[in-house]
């Protein structure tokens, strides 16, 4: 039996998408969403899933939404019609990802002294982690994809990002926090660590804050995604998540 609150958490995600695009498009299965602002942007320009989809028909789909792009990115939200469409998707020369659906059932930490701050604070460190994941990208590649965050703040009722400095002020790991007061429901997206302020605790520090800060607004539902195929899932095991659905991405270009 599917989990109670993956239900929520599905509509939840949906919903995110569609806030905070520019345009959406419907589309049989799912709909598309675009934002010219951030186009190189995968996340912002991107075909999502969230019904039922013919399989076979998607690649088709696909080239339709997303043909004036160099890339191509579906998010499909729902599990088993994820596992249908690989086959298809694969053969047309895209990627497959599984994503963790990863529900918090520990107790909340008592402690955290990360805090929230403004987007501002966030951008160099941002932009050097970019630079250090992407040595290729042009200036307005990384550009897009430190400042598509300001895009996320219509994206739910409360979206706060939560960083934990270093003594000299710097912030040194951040995460996301959006929160749907009215659902009780709160997403921690994002978590990342600069690379020169690893294993000092920063990452435990935003992470509880982000957990403290949620259950201090009614969110008992606390969640986030992690890459099936990648360790930190198995560090937010060890930190009181557990997995109770999974999701998948396709990509190609």
């Amino acid at each position: 039996m599917p989990h109670s609150a993956l239900p929520r958490i599905t509509s939840f995600l949906s919903a995110f998408a569609r806030r905070q695009a520019a345009r959406v498009v419907d589309l049989p299965g799912g709909f598309a969403v675009y934002d010219d602002a951030f186009v190189h942007s995968h996340a912002n320009n991107q075909l999502i899933v969230d019904g039922a989809a013919a399989p076979e028909a998607l690649p088709a789909v696909a080239e339709e939404a997303l043909g004036h792009l160099p890339y191509r990115l579906i998010s499909v939200l729902d599990d088993e019609v994820g596992a249908a469409c690989a086959e298809p998707l694969v053969r047309a020369g895209y990627t497959h990802s599984t994503y963790l659906v990863m529900l918090h059932e520990g107790p909340v930490p008592a402690g955290g002294s990360a805090e929230v701050v403004d987007l501002d604070a966030l951008r160099i460190p941002l932009t050097r982690r970019w630079r250090d994941l992407l040595p290729d990208a042009g200036d307005a590649v990384v550009r897009h994809l430190v400042d598509r965050r300001e895009a996320r703040r219509s994206a739910a009722d409360v979206v706060h990002f939560v960083g934990a400095r270093t003594a000299e002020g710097e912030v040194a790991s951040w995460a996301d926090l959006y929160l749907d007061r009215a659902a009780g429901l709160a997403q921690i997206e994002d978590l990342i660590t600069s690379e020169a302020h690893l294993g000092r605790g920063h990452a435990d520090a935003v992470l509880s804050t982000a957990l403290r800060l949620a259950a201090g607004q009614d969110c008992g539902t606390r969640f986030l995604t992690a890459d099936a195929a990648d360790w930190p899932r198995h560090w937010y095991e060890r930190r009181g998540f557990s997995v109770i659905g999974r999701t998948h991405g396709f990509e190609r270009g």
